[in-house]
């Protein structure tokens, strides 16, 4: 266990950056488009970028940027994916003949146009930021863990 450990957060970056993006795509492919699992997967995500950055001693400060980089890194990467998968359906707001109420996203704003643009701010920029917040908070939980008390 301990071999695997070590092992696993000491890949190199490349290696980790590939690992997630894996990880990522089938989480939104898990999800059916939906980045539910994204968001959940940002918690782990951070426990492991913080357990990674902790195997050498640095300072706290340079840990909590390095922290902050990647987990903007990895919320940009679930953005780009969102924007991919939902991007085509911008062009329905265009389109006169499209059917927003039977698209299949719940109306809660009473006005299918609205309730649409609602979800697609949703999908691509608020998941994605939401996602960011999880993999900080997985951070700071493993940071709180490991760093010894000053």
């Amino acid at each position: 266990m301990k071999r695997l450990k070590i092992t696993l957060f000491t890949l190199k970056r490349r290696w980790a950056l590939l690992l997630y993006a894996a990880l990522d795509v089938i989480c939104v492919g898990a999800g059916m488009g939906v980045p539910i699992f994204c968001i959940l997967l940002g918690l782990p995500v951070g426990w492991a970028i913080a357990t990674r950055l902790t195997v050498r001693p640095r300072p706290v400060r340079q840990a909590l940027d390095r922290v902050l980089r990647w987990a903007a890194l990895t919320a940009a990467f679930t953005c780009v994916l969102m924007t991919a998968v939902w991007s085509r359906m911008v062009g329905m707001l265009f389109d006169p003949a499209a059917d927003l109420a039977n698209f299949g996203i719940p109306l809660i704003l009473y006005e299918p146009a609205a309730s649409f643009i609602g979800w697609l701010v949703l999908m691509i920029v608020i998941s994605p930021f939401l996602q960011f917040l999880m993999t900080l908070f997985g951070a700071h939980l493993a940071l709180l863990r490991r760093l010894p008390p000053e």
